[in-house]
């Protein structure tokens, strides 16, 4: 078919291929019909409590499979349908977008290896009836930077371990702050090889979370992002086939680094996503809010705030979407165009909100609202997939590689 996407075509930031605008209107409907109903009540609920008819919902219309190839049962749109799907879902809810994100990311690694063999045992469970989610573990108590910055993986404390047993790997230690944990039926898991200082060995695996030995801990009650669940993972001598371990011994670094590069892109879809939510309360309430006889739109300062907003929005868009076809069509996944986006978006989720919710004052301070949510979220992509921090590293470093320049 002509409409079926081709992420070698050159893209056309205003016209998305044809089947993948198709898919982006189902996930705005799925958004606004499914989602946006259940918002409120979900983000006020304890912290542990999981909607997983919501999720079912979300992978009848492809979204735990989005970037799988069609061979596997995927939908084949590689990061830029999951970038573009991922925007439609935080315009209503990051928290729900981060579910699936996180599954995406969970798959990275099996995407990552070019093992058709490990990609046809994992990546056609997520085709099935009903929804299958993973996880990927890589943050630590003491090492979260210290496993994505090569210089400093040498310094890395209390890294989880991994030792060679016969045709198993033996894995020893703890994740923490994993969206999907407490539901994800496996995950990838990076651990370092003993022996090795640091995370120098730093080696990938892919675990099934229902094996002996691991042990998800209690969810952690977050200030944003509450609709994922995100806690602790546990392993006490947990067995692991050789056969799962992606890659080599000591490869876990480049696989992390790529599937970064790989994830920021999406990662700024879901900022634009919460920027994009809460700009469209502003411009609702900006149009039925009167002062001093006319609406709010028509007063010379609150449309300079309100093009301010969709000047970010629509600039964050053009990043993540560069970002995203870049990661499509080049090998290695690049560092510099990813970082920039996310670094981008994530900024402009927290000031659009922050925007929002001066023009909406008091009604905007209500739950009821919807703002205050949005604002809550936008500060939860400034931690996960690269701090503000580790992205000036990344951007630095690409300003100063002889072959970009």
């Amino acid at each position: 078919m002509s409409d079926v996407y081709d992420n070698t075509q050159e893209l056309n930031f205003d016209v998305l291929p044809g089947e993948l605008e198709k898919f982006r209107l189902r996930v705005r409907e799925f958004a606004q019909d499914v989602v946006a109903p259940r918002v409120q009540d979900l983000d006020a609920a304890p912290a542990d409590d999981f909607d997983w008819d919501m999720v079912t919902q979300g992978h009848s219309i492809g979204l735990t499979r989005v970037a799988i190839p069609r061979d596997y049962g995927g939908l084949g749109f590689g990061m830029l349908g999951a970038a573009v799907a991922l925007e439609e879902v935080a315009t209503v809810c990051a928290g729900t977008a981060l579910i699936f994100g996180a599954a995406m990311l969970g798959q990275a690694p099996v995407l990552l290896s070019g093992d058709p063999r490990m990609q046809a045992r994992f990546l056609p469970l997520f085709s099935g009836d009903a929804p299958v989610l993973a996880c990927n573990a890589v943050t630590e108590e003491e090492a979260g930077c210290d496993l994505i910055i090569p210089d400093n993986a040498v310094h890395a404390r209390d890294v989880m371990t991994a030792r060679l047993d016969g045709d198993h790997y033996v894995l020893n230690g703890r994740k923490r702050f994993i969206t999907n944990a407490q539901v994800a039926t496996f995950a990838s898991v990076f651990a370092n090889m003993e022996g090795s200082p640091g995370a120098t060995g730093l080696t990938s695996f892919i675990v099934p979370l229902d094996v002996p030995g691991v042990v998800r801990g209690p969810v952690a009650d977050k200030l944003g992002y509450r609709l994922c669940l995100g806690s602790e993972l546990t392993f006490d001598n947990v067995r692991v086939p050789a056969e799962n371990m992606i890659g080599g011994e000591g490869d876990g670094m480049a696989i992390n680094i790529a599937q970064s590069n790989m994830a920021r892109a999406s990662v700024a879809g879901i900022s634009t996503g919460v920027a994009r939510g809460a700009l469209a309360l502003a411009i609702d309430w900006c149009d039925t809010r009167v002062q001093g006889g006319r609406p709010l739109r028509e007063h010379q300062f609150t449309a300079a705030k309100l093009a301010e907003m969709t000047s970010k929005v629509d600039a964050a868009r053009l990043l993540y979407l560069r970002a995203a076809h870049k990661v499509d069509n080049e090998l290695p996944a690049p560092q510099y165009e990813p970082a920039v986006a996310k670094y981008f978006a994530d900024r402009v989720a927290i000031d659009v909100a922050d925007m929002a919710m001066s023009l909406a004052g008091a009604r905007g301070y209500l739950k009821s609202f919807g703002l205050e949510k949005r604002l809550r979220d936008a500060y939860g992509a400034r931690i996960y997939e690269g701090t503000p921090e580790v992205l000036a590293l990344a951007i630095t470093e690409s300003l100063y590689d002889e072959e970009r320049a």
